[in-house]
């Protein structure tokens, strides 16, 4: 714990932390606690993805759910950060920054040869932490 913050691997008993906080962070969808529920068991169990959970004596204050997989376009493996959420009250205290170096730890220790991820709203946060705008991401929801 640095600074009364641990960043952890999240298990399946920490759904009910996370939930709000994937809550509060989507904008296109609203998520939906059953289908959540559905998905976040097996999430934390899988070998190729991560949700990461930020906490101190207030509990749960942030989240990260990142993958990898291999790419041909990279010679070898891409990390890709799907969600990151710091509870409101608690953001702009570097507990996002821990999340983001905690997923570049891991994406390393996988041999990822780069993070990519996709923002709308926190562009001034990641270009702090080193990362480059490269594309637009275009998408069709089913």
């Amino acid at each position: 714990m640095n600074g009364g913050l641990a960043i952890r691997r999240a298990g399946p008993a920490d759904g009910d932390r996370v939930l709000p906080l994937a809550a509060g962070m989507a904008t296109s969808f609203v998520v939906d606690p059953d289908a959540f529920g559905e998905s976040f068991g097996p999430l934390v169990e899988r070998d190729d993805a991560i949700v990461l959970v930020a906490e101190d004596g207030e509990g749960t204050v942030g989240y990260l759910l990142g993958f990898d997989h291999p790419a041909f376009y990279a010679n070898g493996r891409v990390a890709y950060v799907e969600e990151v959420a710091v509870r409101p009250d608690r953001q702009r205290e570097g507990i996002g920054q821990r999340l983001m170096e905690a997923f570049e730890d891991w994406s390393r220790a996988r041999s990822s040869r780069l993070v990519t991820l996709a923002t709308r709203r926190a562009a001034p946060f990641y270009g702090a932490l080193g990362y480059e705008e490269t594309a637009t991401l275009f998408r069709k929801v089913l």
